[in-house]
C-alpha cells in the first residue's frame, strides 16, 4: 500500500461516511480482527519489520472500509458496490476491494485470497463478540470467554441478526477450528478494548 492509502485515511473515510456510532465501532472491531489475521499470515510468509506492518495494514484497512458505505447505502443493490466504486476511482488496492466485495455473500464475488477469507471470517464474529460484551454488567470485552460465546451462538434469540453459519464458515475458510477463530478475534478485540469502547 502506498503512503496515500493507509489506516488514517481508511478510518477518516469510515467516520466521514458513517453517522451511526455502532457502525463505526463495528468497523474498528472488524479491522482489529482482520489485522490480527494479517499479522499471522505475515509471520507465516516470513515477513518482518516494515514489510510485516504494511502487510497487516492492508488487512486493517479492509476491515475499516468493508461497511463504510453501509450507512448511506444500506441496500443489497448498493452496498458494498457504491463504496467499492468510490475506492476504486481513488486508486485503493484492488486486492482490498476484492475482499470487500467478497464479504457480502450476495455480491457474486467469492472469498479466494487469505485477505478475503480473513475479512469474511471476522465480520460477523466481531459483531457477535461485541454483543456478548454488551450483555455483561461491565459491558467489557475482557469478561467474554470462548465457552460463553459458543453457548450464546446456540441461543437463536441472542443477537438474532448475526449469521451463525458465517462465523463457522469463516473458521472453515481459514482452515482453523472454531474455538481458535473465536480466541483470535476475542484476543484482538481485548487488546484494543479502549479503542472499541468495550
Amino acid at each position: 500500500m502506498s503512503e496515500a492509502f493507509g489506516v488514517e485515511q481508511a478510518e477518516s473515510l469510515l467516520r466521514e461516511w458513517t453517522t451511526n456510532p455502532s457502525l463505526v465501532k463495528h468497523g474498528l472491531a472488524v479491522a482489529r480482527c482482520t489485522e490480527s489475521y494479517g499479522l499471522r499470515e505475515a509471520e507465516r510468509l516470513g515477513l518482518g519489520g516494515d514489510e510485516r506492518v504494511k502487510f497487516a495494514e492492508l488487512y486493517r484497512c479492509a476491515g475499516l472500509l468493508h461497511d463504510f458505505d453501509y450507512d448511506r447505502h444500506p441496500t443489497p443493490e448498493e452496498h458494498p458496490f457504491v463504496g467499492v466504486k468510490f475506492l476504486r476511482e481513488r486508486g485503493w488496492p484492488e486486492e482490498m476491494l476484492h475482499a470487500i466485495l467478497a464479504h457480502a455473500d450476495y455480491s457474486g464475488v467469492l472469498p479466494e485470497t487469505h485477505l478475503d477469507k480473513a475479512l469474511f471470517a471476522s465480520d460477523e464474529l466481531a459483531g457477535f463478540l461485541t454483543a456478548c460484551a454488551l450483555v455483561k454488567p461491565s459491558k467489557a470485552i475482557a469478561e467474554v470467554e470462548i465457552a460463553g460465546v459458543k453457548k450464546k451462538m446456540k441461543d437463536k434469540a441472542f443477537a438474532r441478526a448475526v449469521k451463525r453459519e458465517d462465523i463457522t464458515r469463516g473458521a472453515e475458510l481459514l482452515g482453523i477450528p472454531l474455538d481458535e477463530h473465536i480466541e483470535n478475534c476475542l484476543r484482538a478485540m481485548q487488546e484494543h478494548a479502549a479503542e472499541l469502547g468495550l
